[in-house]
């Protein structure tokens, strides 16, 4: 444990944009996939540090719906890497007691990595450590709609009234239901927005952008990001006066 961070400060659900793998590539005149390929070896560290930290729950998006646009070879190759990812770690996953999941619209994914994340979700079922989810072509404008269009087929066939509608009952239809909302975001590489990722779920998260690429994000850089956090007054619309009044 980095002893500048209050253990008891940290963030139980943390959501991390991984931007900037093709922009390190090209800074050093690689190929794009080699970045991605190096933005896998900081997934890989940056889980081990958050499941050993006690993270309760980390979230990734790591392919949105808009992704599909890119070239046909760069999405041939992310699925490979995705695939070859999923199954190597898995062995990992069962070591550090982390238990995998995954958001997004899988229908889109090629079957064969479909394949390999059902049979690393059913095997790391039972663990009850970290729960590390994975957003898979992923947008959040489109869960949204999704979630309204399911509420709204209830109400059309009797089964909700539109008075039994609200903020618990539409997240109940998200693809994050049972997972708290996230306490902290980062987001690498210097961009400042937050990509149609967990709109719903972000509304009260604090938000960490770093001019750090992804592959160069590794476990001191996630430590400054928390430090940043635990030194934020996280206040959800209510005064400071309100919060030393209020019981832990």
């Amino acid at each position: 444990m980095d002893h500048s961070l209050d253990p008891k400060k940290l963030p139980k659900h943390l959501a991390v944009i991984m931007d900037g793998n093709g922009r390190w590539a090209k800074q050093r005149m690689l190929r794009r996939i080699v970045g991605h390929q190096k933005g896998v070896e900081t997934v890989r560290v940056i889980v081990e540090e958050c499941s050993r930290l006690g993270i309760g729950y980390l979230t990734l998006f790591a392919f949105s719906a808009e992704n599909w646009l890119r070239p046909k070879t760069e999405v041939k190759a992310l699925m490979a890497l995705l695939k070859q990812y999923i199954r190597s770690e898995t062995a990992r996953m069962m070591q550090n007691n982390i238990r995998f999941n995954v958001i997004g619209n899988r229908a889109d994914l090629p079957e064969d990595v479909n394949r390999e994340i059902q049979a690393t979700i059913d095997k790391t079922a039972g663990n009850d450590g970290m729960l590390l989810t994975l957003a898979l072509s992923y947008g959040s404008r489109q869960e949204i709609v999704a979630a309204a269009k399911r509420l709204a087929g209830e109400v059309a066939a009797g089964k909700l009234s539109l008075d039994d509608i609200d903020e618990k009952a539409f997240t109940g239809k998200l693809f994050t239901t049972g997972i708290p909302d996230p306490d902290l975001l980062i987001r690498t590489s210097g961009e400042m927005r937050i990509s149609n990722f967990l709109l719903w779920q972000l509304a009260y998260a604090e938000l960490y952008f770093t001019e750090v690429n992804w592959p160069d994000f590794d476990k001191h850089e996630l430590a400054r990001a928390f430090r940043d956090y635990q030194s934020r007054e996280r206040r959800f619309g209510m005064t400071s006066e309100q919060l030393v009044d209020t019981p832990s």
